[in-house]
């Protein structure tokens, strides 16, 4: 097994680790994912009937209302939110839901995510030190 340690910039502090759901579509939280059960709903997703729970999320950014924001944190405190999400570059819709339910957020690496890290991929996210370790499965 690889592993690569990456840097960037951390939005939302905390540390989790798990498997990495990554989708290069944007993610549209208030309607395109069931808070209910962390699944991905939005039709023609590419991630449309998986579950984010639990897991890791890697995309490019949030799309959407600010609504968005209250289904992230809704979503946590139901205990169906990723357990840490990796952006491309954030935006203010997802920025403030990882603050407002304590996960774990960062973007800008030095190596764009998307091509690095794979769904399947063990991932830890330590948003306290600007890093995320990458054990390639």
């Amino acid at each position: 097994m690889k592993q690569v340690v990456i840097k960037g910039r951390s939005l939302s502090k905390g540390r989790a680790s798990g498997e990495a759901i990554v989708t290069k579509d944007p993610i549209l939280f208030n309607g395109g994912v069931d808070p209910l059960s962390g699944a991905i709903v939005e039709t023609g997703h590419e991630l449309q009937g998986q579950i984010i729970s639990a897991k890791i999320l890697v995309f490019p950014y949030g799309k959407g209302s600010t609504g968005g924001s209250f289904v992230i944190y809704q979503m946590e405190k139901l205990g169906t939110g990723p357990r840490a999400m990796i952006c491309l570059k954030s935006e203010t819709i997802t920025t403030i839901g990882a603050i407002m339910g304590n996960i774990p957020l960062m973007d800008s690496l030095e190596q764009n995510p998307l091509e690095i890290i794979k769904t399947g991929d063990h991932v830890e996210v330590n948003a306290n030190e600007n890093l995320v370790k990458i054990t390639k499965m």
